[in-house]
């Protein structure tokens, strides 16, 4: 059976300012989400499920879900805040969503094989969905997950600060913890970012970090359920937190409930936080396209 690919495409792009799912940076009109797509295809995975908001649905069934109609097979689910445990209790006018832990529970119903997972506003390079799609094949411990670990250098923004999972890895290469770091700048030196306690943290930027590319069985919906309730329990009332997906993990793997293999790529990162990254984006796919990376037009 060959492996899904779920593409979280409901973030609202607050720091970008405007709907960067569907911005278009390649020379044909194409998103990031196209390459992704296409670098997916060419690995071998066999459907895209996406987790989409409603009021984008409209834009997706036709710049994706039309297009890819003999290419893939594709569904999407949508990311609403009412989907939640049965007796839960929770803030009446919260707006936000519940985070990326819950975003992947929305799809307990569309995939049932092993998937993949990525931010659709993120490129992660063709390597990277070759290693993902051969681990997804391969690897029948249905309590084994992956994460396609990047070095630090290789993911930081010119124009602002991101955010990145920081890793740390046991020698054998399996997590061993992960923090959700906020706020990391680029340094010249190599990056930086604010502390817990307030003391500012350095990097060197050898670091592996996760860029959100993931490789996961179908028993992690057990888990992440399990969580994601004890996280209403506790925080339904307030109006913004959210349940990452580091955070699950971190938590999973040091109870040893489950094992997460790093698997390095060499890519470099490259996507659009902030509007600033656009011109980036399309001049490095321009060059990957004279070099043949892709073709000129996608579709």
């Amino acid at each position: 059976m060959k492996p899904t690919l779920l593409v979280l495409a409901a973030g609202m792009g607050s720091r970008y300012g405007g709907n960067k799912q569907l911005d278009e940076v390649g020379p044909s009109g194409e998103t990031i989400i196209d390459y992704s797509i296409y670098d997916a295809i060419r690995a071998g995975f066999g459907k895209i499920v996406f987790v989409i908001r409603r009021d984008i649905e409209e834009q997706v069934k036709e710049r994706f879900v039309e297009k890819l109609r003999n290419r893939i097979e594709v569904d999407y689910v949508f990311q609403e805040i009412t989907n939640l445990p049965e007796g839960v209790k929770v803030a009446p006018d919260r707006a936000k969503p519940w985070g990326t832990s819950h975003a992947i529970l929305v799809t307990k119903d569309k995939i049932k094989e092993p998937f993949g997972v990525i931010n659709s506003d993120d490129y992660y390079g063709v390597e990277s969905y070759k290693i993902l799609h051969d681990f997804l094949v391969n690897d029948n411990d249905p309590n084994s997950y992956t994460i396609i670990g990047y070095k630090l250098g290789n993911t930081l923004s010119d124009h602002g600060h991101v955010n990145r999972g920081v890793c740390k890895v046991t020698p054998d290469g399996y997590l061993s913890h992960i923090v959700e770091t906020r706020q990391i700048e680029k340094t010249k030196s190599g990056a930086k970012a604010p502390g817990p306690d307030g003391k500012e943290l350095e990097f060197t930027g050898i670091e592996v970090v996760s860029m959100n590319l993931f490789g996961f069985k179908p028993s992690c919906y057990n888990f992440l359920g399990e969580e994601f309730r004890n996280f209403i329990n506790e925080k339904g009332m307030d109006l913004k937190s959210e349940l990452d997906i580091p955070t699950s993990l971190d938590k999973f793997v040091k109870n040893r409930t489950i094992k997460i293999k790093i698997l390095m790529s060499n890519e470099k990162w490259f996507g659009v936080t902030y509007r600033e990254d656009k011109p980036f984006v399309v001049e490095n796919l321009k060059k990957m396209i004279r070099a043949g990376v892709y073709p000129a037009r996608i579709y």
